[in-house]
């Protein structure tokens, strides 16, 4: 084949996304999105590269290949590419780049996916060289966002993401780009070029993005505030993507939160107040699902829906426990966490939810259990608990452990407020449960459930305050 730079530019292709799932005439099936070819490329890897446990290429493949399915693409062929050395013209290299364009002609393929970033160059001249439209790993998984953000919020999110990443591929591949803008009246120069165009387009669409996006935070942290006022627990539920966490939601809710065997099945965030045994009640959020290698765009656009992750009193890594990567799936989640502050292992709020027990062998599910018995009586404290939240297997644990940690979080203290401190007063509402409230004598005598570190703050604070 000539070199990449004699080629002509890709034919035009049909989009990896046609708006939201549809259905065939009979009803059966959602039609397909088109043929993609899914080649994951394994780069050579050092022992101390620090990323956690190493995933086996053939578990990584099948990642990839659920991803293109989740936007209805069909797979003819996958294949696993072991790269030496990265070519920084095609990442492959220029044989197996011919290769990869050969294989787009047999298998009739519209789109090939290629499981690993990609630079605007790379992208391009695999294009070029596969006569097909190119897309890597975060092309694909903002193409699932967006086809699954359905709430004004998420659709916000996504857009943001997707931009911030489009701006970077504007390179000049496409003819469109090359013309020139006319100027106005006689000094008005050559003008402005498309692709600047494009440029100064979507900077101002982002920055139209992130003021809508800061309402949105402004709103969430209304609703924060309101939730503690009203002494509600925020409990968020984080995982690995498929790992069960909407079926979880489901069960402990009682909420019709989409569920399928299918990566990032649901996007949008949602909360639902679920009432405990000891008659307590705590606000449940089922937020967006993690995966390896996620998007750095996604985790800046998804900053208002993880600051829920960041604020809540517990949190319930969620994880598919018979998975053969559930190590390094455990791994990816823990690095998002750390990304948001949360040091998962160290942090008391962080619980461990072991889903899907079902689907393990009995002798498995055995030693799983005797495992997190023996850990309990080690530590004295119960950090994970085994579920399964198709059959219903482990939730009355899960339910006594929420409403021991829920109940363990706040403590209530009698406190005497001189009624002329309205900022100590406003604070108590703010901060804690005012569960009774008797006036007598200038002094406000309230009975207040309050977490052990407010009610430190409030000493702190308020050191004139005759309180106990």
């Amino acid at each position: 084949m000539p070199d990449s730079d004699d080629r002509p530019s890709p034919r035009s292709t049909a989009p990896v996304s046609q708006g939201a799932p549809g259905q065939d005439p009979d009803g059966t099936r959602p039609p397909s999105s088109g043929r993609a070819l899914v080649i994951l490329p394994v780069l050579p890897t050092r022992p101390d590269d620090g990323n956690g446990p190493a995933r086996q290429p053939d578990a990584r493949l099948s990642e990839a290949i659920a991803l293109a399915q989740a936007i209805r693409l069909e797979v003819p062929h996958a294949e696993v590419i072991r790269i030496a050395r990265p070519d920084p013209a095609t990442l492959f290299g220029r044989g197996t780049a011919e290769r990869i364009g050969g294989m787009v002609e047999a298998f009739h393929a519209d789109l090939v996916v290629i499981d690993h970033p990609l630079s605007p160059v790379q992208q391009r001249n695999l294009e070029r060289r596969c006569m097909a439209k190119v897309i890597d790993r975060t092309g694909l998984i903002l193409e699932i966002f967006g086809e699954r953000a359905h709430t004004r919020e998420g659709q916000l999110q996504v857009e943001l993401a997707a931009l911030t990443y489009q701006r970077s591929r504007l390179v000049r591949s496409w003819t469109h780009l090359e013309r020139q803008r006319g100027g106005f009246g006689f000094l008005g120069g050559p003008g402005e070029s498309q692709l600047e165009l494009d440029r100064r387009l979507i900077a101002e669409r982002i920055s139209r993005l992130k003021s809508d996006l800061e309402e949105v935070r402004r709103t969430r942290k209304l609703h924060r505030s309101a939730r503690q006022r009203g002494g509600t627990p925020l409990v968020a539920l984080v995982g690995y993507t498929n790992a069960g966490k909407s079926t979880l939601f489901n069960r402990l809710s009682g909420a019709g939160v989409t569920a399928e065997d299918m990566l990032f099945a649901t996007l949008d965030p949602t909360v639902r107040r679920i009432a405990l045994s000891s008659g307590k009640t705590m606000a449940l959020s089922d937020t967006v699902g993690f995966v390896s290698e996620l998007p750095t765009q996604l985790v800046a656009a998804f900053r208002a829906t993880l600051e829920e992750v960041q604020a809540a009193d517990l949190i319930l890594h969620v994880r598919d426990v018979s998975h053969p990567d559930t190590a390094a799936q455990k791994a990816d989640v823990d690095s998002v966490l750390a990304d948001l502050g949360i040091d998962a292992a160290n942090d008391p709020r962080v619980v461990e939810v072991l889903n899907k027990t079902d689907q393990m062998p009995a002798t498995a599910r055995g030693a799983l259990h005797m495992r997190l018995a023996n850990q309990r009586m080690m530590e004295g404290e119960e950090r994970a608990v085994a579920v399964s939240a198709l059959t219903g297997e482990g939730l009355d644990d899960l339910l006594e452990l929420l409403d021991r940690r829920v109940s363990a979080e706040r403590q209530v203290l009698e406190l005497s407020v001189n009624l002329s401190d309205g900022r100590a007063l406003a604070w108590l509402y703010e901060h804690g449960q005012v569960l009774d409230r008797r006036d007598e004598d200038g002094q406000a005598h309230v009975h207040v459930a309050l977490a052990p570190a407010d009610a430190a703050r409030f000493e702190s604070r308020f050191v004139g305050q005759e309180s106990r």
